[in-house]
């Protein structure tokens, strides 16, 4: 399949300047200096048009702001990202402007992502009249017909957010997404704030717009019992890094990275009875100062003295597969 979206060797590090005090601080002889967080870390994917990519990790993994690089909120601080065979990310407000409207995001808290002095009409037709998808006298009309394909009552676009539930308010996010008509979505845990009979409603109904609209999605997400659910191929990230990309199914019935495997461990099954469920030992690693070589090396009961020196590099292990392990090395 052909790619619809690339990402190759992309950085992202946000940087905490020293203040006034601290600059005087570190000329007097002060340890001071700035902070380097790496949410990011040399990592590279791709997309297939049609496909759904899960992007799983722990809280503070990277994955949110990969995916806020792909919508084009966060500007790479090294690497290349494509849409369409075209470079995106670096690119001047206007090109970007038209390249970016075809990727939206759906965030992850339906209340703090939509203004609540807006009606929903506003919410949701703003940004097609401005694009001039729609005439500002059919907007009206044009948010109704997208407020029912997100199974929203079209009577109610004059309500303000907070006159919604937590699953409606979800639906008032896709629907904006999709008012531009975009080709890919970036969902970003996108159903972890609902409860769990909305999180199942909030699942069919991606995978119904999937069939409707031919899109393609990012779900990103730290459960892999949903994403096991709506995804065709899953990437595991750790601290910043990739460390296992593969199809949905064989990641499941084989895992092969450490890591991966101690995700699968916390999975709840109804097939599997009496297994005392632990979390996975130590804690992860500050990415203002990740461990040397295997980031995971802390947390690995396989870790060898090169896995705390090496960095392991993603290599093909099975057609399709990818992992980034020593322990795969046979030589």
């Amino acid at each position: 399949m052909t790619a619809m979206l690339e990402i190759k060797g992309v950085h992202k590090d946000f940087v905490k300047r020293l203040d006034m005090a601290a600059k005087i601080a570190a000329r007097l002889g002060a340890d001071v200096k700035e902070e380097v967080v790496h949410a990011v870390d040399n990592v590279t994917m791709d997309v297939a048009k049609g496909e759904v990519v899960g992007l799983v990790g722990e809280s503070g993994c990277g994955k949110s702001t990969l995916g806020r690089m792909v919508a084009g909120i966060l500007e790479p601080t090294a690497g290349e990202i494509f849409y369409q065979g075209k470079k995106v990310a670096g690119q001047g407000e206007s090109e970007k402007s038209q390249a970016m409207l075809a990727i939206q995001m759906i965030f992850q808290d339906p209340f703090a992502s939509l203004n609540p002095r807006m009606r929903v009409e506003d919410i949701v037709g703003e940004a097609p009249v401005v694009h001039k998808i729609v005439a500002q006298k059919d907007m009206a009309d044009y948010v109704r017909e997208v407020m029912l394909r997100v199974g929203l009552d079209p009577e109610y676009i004059r309500r303000y957010p907070h006159q919604f539930s937590g699953g409606q308010r979800q639906r008032i996010g896709i629907a904006r997404a999709l008012a531009v008509k975009p080709d890919f979505l970036v969902c970003d845990e996108a159903i972890a704030a609902l409860d769990v009979s909305i999180q199942a409603q909030v699942i069919n109904l991606f995978m119904d717009l999937r069939e409707d609209l031919d899109l393609t999605y990012l779900f990103i997400s730290h459960d892999l019992s949903v994403v096991e659910h709506i995804s065709d191929r899953i990437v595991i990230m750790y601290l910043g890094r990739v460390v296992e990309v593969a199809p949905t199914d064989k990641l499941f019935d084989q895992p092969n990275h450490p890591y991966t495997v101690a995700l699968l461990k916390e999975v709840p099954r109804l097939d599997i009875r009496g297994l005392d469920y632990s979390p996975i030992s130590g804690e992860i690693p500050s990415p203002l100062d990740p461990p040397p070589g295997c980031h995971f090396h802390p947390r690995c009961p396989h870790a060898t003295e090169r896995c705390r020196t090496e960095q392991p590099k993603l290599r093909e292990i099975a057609p399709g597969r990818v992992s980034a392990c020593h322990l795969n090395d046979t030589t």
